[in-house]
């Protein structure tokens, strides 16, 4: 993920000017690896290696998103729709 990107990230969805690790921000960037890593995924199928590690992501985030959804359920729907995780 390019710099300037993680920054755009973290500016949009921090809580306060010096928020860099709250769940949202941590969403919002572990969603960003993940689709960066599909992308790969179609160009190399059988990189099975990676998977795993794709796989710890996609499960890091749906914890995260749980904690969050148990924690402030407003911003849990709010960072949803933003991502455009659900359907």
């Amino acid at each position: 993920m390019e710099k300037e990107r993680k920054q755009e990230l973290i500016k949009n969805f921090a809580r306060g000017e010096n928020d860099a690790g709250s769940s949202e921000v941590q969403i919002a960037l572990l969603t960003e690896r993940i689709k960066e890593l599909t992308a790969h995924f179609a160009k190399h199928p059988k990189d099975t290696n990676s998977k795993r590690g794709f796989l710890i992501l996609i499960g890091k985030r749906r914890r995260l998103l749980s904690y969050l959804r148990r924690k402030n359920y407003n911003r849990y729907r709010e960072i949803i729709s933003a991502l455009g995780l659900r359907k």
